[in-house]
């Protein structure tokens, strides 16, 4: 495996201790369906909570950057499929954890909680 994949996995594990020790329940990680993917599924406060990590060794803004308009759209549509094939009434949150290091001792992690939200649509009577 490669070294930005290895890195990438232990972002994973410590984002998703970081959520434990805050009081979320892990419900799933690496969950995958027809193309689908999510690298945590969580539970606060009777929310489901689908949580995007991105790990790089330098700096805050390139995991930001990692976060595009397109990931925002796959995000979306995998949090949605979650839902509808578990037939949850819960209601949804997407957050993003960025986290920051080279090696687990010094990772930093930066926690943006509802960071993605559907586009608001209007309509209007003609």
């Amino acid at each position: 495996m490669a070294n930005h994949n290895i890195l990438g996995k232990l972002g994973e594990q410590a984002a998703a201790e970081y959520l434990i020790k805050n009081g979320y329940i892990i419900r799933e990680s690496n969950w995958r369906l027809d193309g689908f993917e999510v690298d945590i599924v969580a539970e606060y406060n009777n929310r489901i909570i689908i949580v995007e990590v991105k790990t790089r060794a330098l700096n805050l803004q390139s995991a930001l950057d990692a976060i595009d308009l397109k990931k925002c759209q796959k995000l979306l549509k995998a949090a949605n499929a979650y839902i509808k094939y578990y037939s949850l009434p819960h209601e949804l949150q997407i957050d993003v954890i960025c986290v920051v290091g080279d090696r687990p001792e010094n990772f930093r992690i930066e926690h943006i909680k509802d960071a993605v939200r559907p586009r608001l649509r209007s309509y209007r009577k003609r």
